[in-house]
């Protein structure tokens, strides 16, 4: 499959800071949706601190139990119901979720993982698993926005997992959220470098 020039260059250009490319079959699929550049952009940042996210649980928590390839998944089509709803590129509007949701199911997409689409704003709900809180956490964190409702989930998860003290949990998750929002600016030229439309 030919991939859009313009989708070619969100997914796997190079740029500074440096975003690790989107997958292959994201980019294809994006490019066959006729997916705005910048929704392509948006993905790969997030993707790319869901990576940096990740691999610190990886090393922090070694018997913590999660899908990674489920988060890195999510974090790459979250908000791909935007291609459908193209209005909430720019502004406010939940539209994009349900229709993600139906769109990545009809494309062959288990629900185990089209499931990100619809959850990755709705972390509140009590059946979100911890792989849902890390998407969610990724979509706030590429532009350093801090959501402490949503940290205080995580940090419960790890407390509960490790059988630590909360507070030393959210120390860490801080620390590592704190370096990540170091490169905010960068992302967000980054994904304005893309227009929405054409």
């Amino acid at each position: 499959m030919t991939i859009d020039a313009a989708i070619l260059r969100a997914t796997r250009g190079t740029f500074n800071p440096p975003l690790l490319p989107l997958p292959d079959h994201i980019a294809e699929l994006l490019s066959d949706l006729g997916s705005p550049s910048r929704l392509a952009a948006h993905l790969r940042a997030v993707h790319d601190v869901a990576h940096q996210v990740v691999d610190w649980l990886e090393k922090r928590y070694p018997a913590l139990s999660f899908d990674r390839e489920a988060v890195l998944f999510g974090a790459a089509t979250h908000d791909i119901g935007k291609v459908v709803h193209v209005s909430e590129l720019s502004g406010p509007g939940a539209a994009h979720e349900e229709a993600g949701l139906d769109l990545l199911l009809s494309r062959g997409v288990g629900p185990e993982l089209a499931r990100f689409a619809a959850t990755h704003a709705s972390w509140t709900r009590s059946d979100v698993g911890l792989e849902d809180l890390l998407v969610s956490l990724a979509d706030k964190i590429w532009k350093n926005k801090r959501v402490p409702d949503l940290e205080d989930l995580i940090v419960a998860r790890l407390s509960e997992a490790t059988g630590r003290a909360a507070w030393e949990e959210f120390i860490a998750l801080d620390e590592v959220l704190s370096r990540i929002g170091d490169r905010t600016d960068e992302r967000l030229a980054f994904q304005a470098s893309f227009p929405i439309h054409g």
